[in-house]
C-alpha cells in the first residue's frame, strides 16, 4: 500500500486541470501493478477533497457496506450521500495532469491554487488559502493529543 507524504502547491488552469505531483505519481508507479486511477470526493468533516487510489477506495466502500444495513432507511440515505459527487481521475501520460470537475473544486472554494497534502493512504486537496488557515496551533495540537490519549 502506498503512503502519501508531503505537501505540494499546484496551479489550477481554467478547465480545472492540475498537475499531479510527480512525487506521488512516482510512488504509484513504483507499485508492482500500478493502477493510476483515483476516486476524488468531498471530505465529510473538512472543507477539502479526498483523493483515494482506486484500490483504497474499494476497501473503504467495502468497510462502509459491512457496517450498513441496506434495509435501514437512515443507512441507505447515508450511503447514498457518501457515494455522491465523486470523480474518477487518472494522471495523463505526458505531464501528469488530472481533471477534477469544476463542481468539486468549487465546493471547496478553489480559485487558482491547491495544496495536495499526503495523508497516509489518501491525498487531501485543499484550496491553498483554506489549507494554511486550518492549521492548528501547537497548543491546540497538544490538547487534541492529550484528549485522544485519555480516550484509549
Amino acid at each position: 500500500m502506498v503512503r502519501f507524504i508531503g505537501e505540494f502547491k499546484v496551479k489550477v488552469d481554467d478547465k480545472g486541470r492540475l498537475v499531479f505531483p510527480a512525487d506521488f505519481k512516482n510512488l504509484m508507479a513504483a507499485d508492482e501493478n500500478p493502477d493510476m486511477r483515483f476516486v476524488v470526493r468531498k471530505d465529510i468533516f473538512a472543507d477539502c477533497l479526498e483523493m483515494y487510489p482506486y484500490a483504497e477506495w474499494e476497501k473503504l466502500a467495502d468497510r462502509i457496506d459491512e457496517r450498513l444495513d441496506i434495509f435501514n432507511e437512515e443507512h441507505a440515505m447515508f450511503r447514498r450521500q457518501f457515494m455522491r459527487h465523486r470523480d474518477i481521475v487518472s494522471p495523463d501520460g505526458k505531464i501528469g495532469r488530472i481533471l477534477i470537475s469544476r463542481r468539486l473544486l468549487d465546493s471547496i472554494g478553489v480559485t487558482s491554487e491547491v495544496i495536495f497534502a499526503g495523508n497516509d493512504n489518501k491525498i487531501d486537496i485543499w484550496a491553498k488559502e483554506k489549507y494554511y488557515a486550518q492549521e492548528l496551533s501547537q497548543e491546540q495540537f497538544v490538547a487534541f493529543a492529550r484528549n485522544l490519549a485519555r480516550q484509549k
